[in-house]
C-alpha cells in the first residue's frame, strides 16, 4: 500500500476519536513542554555564567601570591606578598605571547564627596586594565602611563559611586577623597551588573597601582597580577613560561612548593558552569520522565484500539492487505499522535520558558537544537512505545479477526 494512503487512513482513524487523541497526546504536550520548559532555564543560567566569565576579557591568567602563616595561623591563596611589581615587568618584557599585563592592589575604604560617604572596593591597576577586561567608558578617559609613573591622584568609578555620591549623575572632573586624599575623577565605567559571586562590579574606584601603593594601601608588594595572553591556543604555553620565570626570579629549587599561584580563564569557567551544567542535566532529566510517562500512555489507547478494530484489521486482511500494511498504519497512528503531542508541547514549552522569564526576571535560552532534539525524541517515543501494538495487530489471525465480537 503506498506511504500517503496509509498515513491517510491513519489520520482518519484518530479524528473518529478526537477527545481521546487529544488526551493522549497530553501526556506528551506535559513532557515536550516540561522539558523544553526545564532546559531553557538551566541553558539560561549556564549562559549567564558564562558572560559573567567573559567579562573578565579574553585570554586573561590570573596570578596570585602564595599563602602565608602568622603565629601558626595559616593564610590562603594570595595572603602573602610574595609578588612584586618587577615580577609583572618581567613578565611583560620577557615572556613571549603576553600582550597585555595589570598589577593588581584590591582594598576597600570609605569614600567621600558631596557631602557623601560610601565603603567601596579600591583597585589599583594599569592603563592596560580597561582593555584587558573589555570594560569600557560610559564618559570621561582612562589614566595614562604618565599618571601611574608620578603615582598621580586619579581615578575612573564605576555606576555605583556615581549614583550614590553624586546625585546629579556628574562625575568627571570632580574630586573624591580617599584616605582624605584628594582624586580627581577622569571617567566612569559603563554598567557592568553582579559578579558570578553576587558582588556588584559596579561598586568599584580604579587608581593607578602606583597610587594604590603608595598614598592607599601603603604596601610594596603585590598579592595579584592580571595578564593577557595573545593567542587562545598558546595559553598552557604561556602559562608554564610564567611559572618557570616567577620561579626563577623568587629562587625556588626543584622540589620545593611555589610561592604563587597561576589560574586561566578556562579553568574559572569550567569551575563556575559546573554547577549549572549539572543543574540543567537534573531539571531535563526530571523533565523526561514524563516523556515516558506520555510515551505509556500511547501505547495503552494503541492496545485498545487494536482490540477495537480487530473486525476492520480482519476485513483489511481478507481484502489483500499485508501485515506489513497493519504494522504501518498503527506504527503511524502512534507517531502522528506522538509528534503532534512533540509539536504543542514545543509550543507549550516556550510560551512556559518565556512567561517564567518576565514574572521571575530569570535569565532563559531557548534553544533551536533544544527544540530540534525535543521533536525528534517525540516521534521516536511515538515508534518505541507505538511498535508493541503494531506488532500485535499485525500478527493477528485474518479468520480470528473477522469471528471477533
Amino acid at each position: 500500500m503506498h506511504f500517503l494512503s496509509i498515513v491517510t487512513i491513519a489520520v482518519r482513524a484518530l479524528r473518529r476519536n478526537k477527545m481521546r487523541s487529544v488526551l493522549t497526546a497530553l501526556g506528551m504536550i506535559i513532557g515536550v513542554g516540561a522539558v523544553i520548559t526545564m532546559v531553557s532555564i538551566g541553558d539560561g543560567a549556564q549562559a549567564q555564567v558564562e558572560a559573567q566569565v567573559a567579562s573578565l576579557g579574553q585570554n586573561i591568567i590570573l596570578i596570585f601570591a602564595g599563602s602565608s602563616t602568622t603565629t601558626g595561623a595559616r593564610g590562603g591563596y594570595a595572603s602573602a606578598g610574595t609578588l612584586s611589581v618587577d615580577d609583572a615587568r618581567e613578565i611583560q618584557s620577557q615572556i613571549r605571547g603576553v600582550s597585555a599585563v595589570s598589577p593588581e592592589v584590591r582594598t576597600g575604604n570609605q569614600v567621600l564627596a558631596n557631602g557623601l560617604n560610601w565603603y567601596t572596593t579600591i583597585l589599583g591597576e594599569s592603563d592596560q586594565y580597561l582593555a584587558m577586561r573589555q570594560w569600557p567608558l560610559s564618559t570621561g578617559a582612562m589614566f595614562g602611563d604618565q599618571e601611574i609613573r608620578s603615582a598621580a591622584k586619579v581615578c575612573v568609578v564605576g555606576d555605583t559611586i556615581v549614583r550614590n555620591l553624586f546625585p546629579d549623575g556628574d562625575a568627571v572632573g570632580k574630586t573624591l577623597r580617599i584616605r582624605n586624599l584628594p582624586f580627581k575623577i577622569l571617567g566612569v565605567l559603563q554598567a557592568k551588573g553582579f559578579s558570578l559571586q553576587g558582588t556588584d562590579q559596579d561598586d568599584i574606584v580604579i587608581v593607578p597601582y602606583t597610587s594604590a601603593m603608595k598614598r592607599i594601601a601603603r604596601q610594596t608588594f603585590l598579592r595579584t597580577i592580571n595578564v593577557q595572553g595573545e593567542e587562545t591556543d598558546r595559553m598552557a604555553a604561556v602559562e608554564e613560561d610564567i611559572a618557570n620565570l616567577i620561579r626563577d626570579r623568587h629562587h625556588i629549587m626543584p622540589g620545593r612548593e611555589d610561592d604563587f599561584s597561576i589560574r586561566d580563564q578556562q579553568e574559572i569557567a569550567a569551575a563556575a558552569t559546573a554547577s549549572t551544567r549539572a543543574m540543567t542535566f537534573l531539571l531535563g532529566a526530571i523533565a523526561s520522565v514524563s516523556l515516558v510517562v506520555g510515551g505509556i500512555g500511547i501505547m495503552n489507547i494503541m492496545l485498545v484500539s487494536v482490540t477495537e478494530r480487530t473486525r476492520e484489521i480482519g476485513i483489511r486482511m481478507a481484502v489483500g492487505a499485508h501485515g506489513s500494511d497493519v504494522l504501518a498504519q498503527f506504527l503511524i497512528e502512534a507517531v502522528v499522535l506522538s509528534l503532534m503531542g512533540g509539536g504543542l508541547g514545543i509550543a507549550a514549552g516556550v510560551g512556559g520558558a518565556t512567561l517564567l522569564s518576565r514574572i521571575n526576571n530569570w535569565p532563559v535560552l531557548v534553544s533551536t537544537g533544544a527544540i530540534v532534539v525535543a521533536f525528534l525524541f517525540s516521534g521516536a517515543v511515538g515508534i518505541f512505545f507505538g511498535y508493541y501494538p503494531a506488532r500485535r495487530a499485525a500478527s493477528l489471525n485474518p479468520i480470528d479477526a473477522l469471528r471477533y465480537e
